[in-house]
């Protein structure tokens, strides 16, 4: 038995002996012929005989003697107890599955940019989700979480965008990315990504909305919550919107009907009947993006476009294209259309932020936001500290703490003997508001709007910047209803200082610091109040 696992050899393994002597040692080795010293040449006679000499010549006669002594040493082969182990002459004696498995949570490098252009590249594994590459910018640039942060996805070559879910795999996102197409991923504050947890009727005004069961009187915010986080009772939004017809730039105005099935069309006016609703577009296998230049890149009526556009597409004719008359009508469409799509990702992710609470839990009273719980009235002239309630009168204290920091600022000034004193307090009134993250310097109007829509146009978000037609003021762009308005700060003279004023000299201030942070805490002539100021990051 020992002589034919020693002499016998398969016709594969003497094949491979001819043609390639270190094969035929390894398929022995592997048949089980010899031990582990069998491996090598110097322990294998047969084998080291086929090698040729290392000087080109033949053997001497003592190592012919010397191969002798060792066949007569040499021990019996030992069978090979796991023939079902023998492999092919030309593969790996060692299998792969006896090395230690590779880690499968490999690592990409990912960039990621800022509004003002800056990036910064992260090394990411790739499970990881927006909401955890939102984390570790926020650590990496010491950013206060307010949970507005959001990583957006930027088309340039179509000109869309979207929020990325804070579910939803990034890398996974990026595969979905052309070679050729310069795509972007933005890391900035969207403040109106949880605004709807907070205020629904913001986003679904009364004549777009149908509800499937009859209600009695005015529904309350909880009640418009929990029917459009229901499966069975979703609402039903409705409304004309332009379409672009498929393959041609005309724009048709139509009347749409959003459900949980789909979007639908009517093909006869306003009708809903069954047999004249035609479908449009589903959401399984598309994700919905906000135009940013829509009357440039598809000639749009509007500039409130939105558009579907497949996952693994990225051309132009394969988007199908709307554009609203409004911005409050897109946002109630595209809010509609993210909660549709990631409706039981939608719940898991608000309930993060907003301290876990079930939806069945929400008071109807409406919820602060961080910013605002931060700045309230307070008096401080008693023996107790109160929180002023009544708007006239944090008003008037307001003003009476105005007036009071100019006099301890007069004060001050006339404690130092120093001619040039008030016009170095003038030139530091002018100048230290630059330094506010607020303040955006020489931006044009359009500039002003699109900061703010990018950020979320929800009620408060503001900045401040230097006018255009007027060198000497500057102007306070805000966002209300869904709408930016601006608002010129007027400088005044009295009794040789400047001050600033929003309402024609009624309330005013020695710096924009001051202006900003009185209409903080109290709206004036504001339509609101400021609450989140919007700012460029830089990474």
């Amino acid at each position: 038995m020992t002589t034919s696992l020693q002499d016998g050899q398969s016709a594969a393994g003497k094949a491979a002996a001819r043609g390639s002597p270190l094969a035929a040692q390894v398929c022995g080795a592997a048949q089980g012929r010899g031990d582990a010293r069998d491996l090598t040449p110097s322990h294998w006679p047969h084998a080291r005989a086929l090698l040729p000499p290392p000087d080109g010549t033949r053997g001497s006669a003592a190592d012919r003697r010397k191969k002798k002594d060792l066949d007569v040493l040499e021990m019996p082969s030992i069978p090979n107890p796991f023939p079902e182990l023998c492999c092919s002459p030309f593969t790996s004696v060692l299998s792969a599955g006896l090395f230690p498995k590779a880690n499968s949570r490999k690592k990409q490098v990912i960039k990621v940019y800022s509004e003002d252009e800056t990036s910064r590249a992260l090394d990411v594994p790739s499970d990881i989700t927006a909401r955890d590459v939102c984390q570790l910018l926020i650590l990496k640039n010491h950013y206060i979480d307010d949970h507005s942060w959001t990583l957006f996805e930027h088309l340039p070559h179509i000109g869309v965008e979207r929020t990325i879910e804070d579910h939803e795999l990034v890398i996974e996102v990026l595969s979905n990315w052309g070679m050729e197409e310069e795509n972007k991923l933005y890391f900035r504050k969207n403040y109106a990504k949880y605004e709807f947890f907070k205020n629904p009727m913001y986003f679904f005004p009364e004549h777009m909305v149908s509800f499937a069961t009859e209600t009695n009187g005015e529904i309350s915010p909880t009640q418009i919550l929990q029917m459009f986080l229901s499966s069975s009772t979703y609402p039903e939004i409705h409304g004309f919107l332009h379409a672009k017809e498929q393959g041609k730039k005309s724009w048709k105005k139509i009347y749409f009907l959003l459900r949980r099935s789909g979007l639908y069309f009517s093909t006869k006016g306003t009708s809903k009947e069954p047999r004249h609703l035609q479908f449009f577009s589903e959401f399984g296998n598309s994700d919905i993006y906000v135009s940013l230049a829509g009357k440039k890149k598809h000639g749009a009526p509007t500039n409130y476009g939105f558009c579907f556009k497949p996952n693994r597409a990225g051309r132009s004719r394969d988007l199908k294209v709307l554009c609203a008359e409004e911005e409050q009508s897109r946002t109630c469409w595209v809010t509609a259309i993210r909660l549709l799509k990631k409706e039981r990702y939608a719940i898991k992710n608000h309930r993060t932020p907003f301290s876990g609470l079930p939806c069945s839990s929400l008071k109807n009273s409406p919820k602060r936001s961080i910013s605002e719980n931060s700045l309230v009235a307070m008096d401080f002239s008693g023996q107790k500290s109160r929180v002023i309630e009544n708007p006239t009168e944090a008003l008037s204290v307001a003003v009476e703490e105005g007036l009071a920091w100019r006099k301890k600022g007069c004060l001050r000034l006339g404690t130092h003997s120093s001619a040039t004193a008030p016009s170095q307090s003038a030139s530091t009134n002018l100048a230290i508001h630059q330094s506010q993250p607020w303040f955006h310097h020489r931006i044009s109007r359009e500039e002003a709007q699109r900061l703010i829509s990018q950020q979320g146009p929800v009620d408060g978000v503001f900045l401040v910047r230097d006018s255009q037609s007027n060198p000497k003021t500057f102007v306070l762009s805000m966002s209300h209803g869904q709408k930016i308005k601006h608002f010129q700060i007027i400088p005044v003279e009295d009794d040789g200082e400047m001050f600033h004023t929003l309402d024609d000299g009624h309330t005013r201030f020695t710096d924009l610091i001051q202006l900003v942070e009185f209409y903080q805490l109290n709206k004036g002539v504001l339509p609101c109040k400021l609450k989140h100021y919007c700012a460029r990051i830089v990474l």
